[in-house]
């Protein structure tokens, strides 16, 4: 059997989620706590089967272990986003290293979870996941433009002088932060709050890293320098073409 589904009645704040893990007791444990939640939980037990379920339906975030059978969780996020789905994803791993973390993000995953994880934290991942993808840049925006650079959080589609540019929903949360004001120094504690969360309690270093992700796609393609670094303080988006 491919697939468990386990369907439940869902209420405010229940959200559908796709859980792909090949442990049978953590999937079903991870399965029961998610339930008492009130969430909708679709169950897969290998990376191929996960990618062919989170193609075909809908779902409000994926979760996955990243040493799936089949294919990998590394492979399923690149997978999912070269076509273009665009649900959150949070990926498992029982390594406990910079470099998984990074390449998992670098894959496409929007957050990690390394094992052991307690129920209690792996819930409030979902929950923030969700938000950001509802709220967009967490003021209830559904779009957000300055100058040339304009993000649709409907849509996931943002454009740069016209031309669409690919974001990960991480990249387009943190974008929208700047967006949301254009001309401001927004302090790094800030950026970490609004993107990550507040219980956030990975390396802070990783606001430097996105932003370093947004200019390779948002200012060296269009000889541009909109994010500025205000040393000491944090950044700004600088909608203003430069003087010539």
């Amino acid at each position: 059997m491919d697939a468990a589904r386990t369907v439940v009645a869902t209420g405010d704040g229940a959200v559908r989620i796709l859980l792909v893990e090949d442990e049978d007791r953590l999937r079903d444990a991870l399965s029961r706590g998610l339930r008492s939640e009130g969430h909708e939980v679709l169950g897969a037990h290998d990376g191929e089967t996960g990618l062919r379920l989170a193609s075909e339906g809908t779902f409000d975030v994926i979760v996955c272990d990243i040493l799936v059978p089949r294919i990998n969780g590394f492979q399923l996020c690149q997978r999912l986003r070269a076509r273009r789905v665009a649900t959150p994803i949070l990926v498992l791993t029982a390594k406990d290293g910079e470099w998984d973390q990074a390449e998992a993000l670098d894959a496409g995953a929007d957050d990690y979870l390394t094992k052991p994880f307690s129920f209690v934290v792996l819930n409030a991942h979902l929950r923030a996941l969700v938000r950001r993808s509802a709220g967009g840049a967490g003021e209830g925006a559904a779009m957000l433009h300055a100058g040339d650079v304009a993000v649709d959080f409907r849509t996931g589609v943002c454009t740069v002088a016209g031309a669409p540019v690919e974001l990960s929903r991480r990249e387009q949360a943190l974008l929208g932060a700047l967006l949301a004001r254009p001309g401001e120094v927004v302090a790094k504690a800030d950026l970490l709050r609004d993107v990550w969360g507040e219980g956030f309690d990975g390396d802070p270093n990783i606001v430097e890293v996105y932003i370093g992700y947004l200019r390779r796609k948002l200012d060296q393609p269009f000889g541009r320098r909109r994010i500025e670094t205000v040393r000491g303080l944090g950044y700004r988006f600088n909608a203003e073409p430069p003087a010539r």
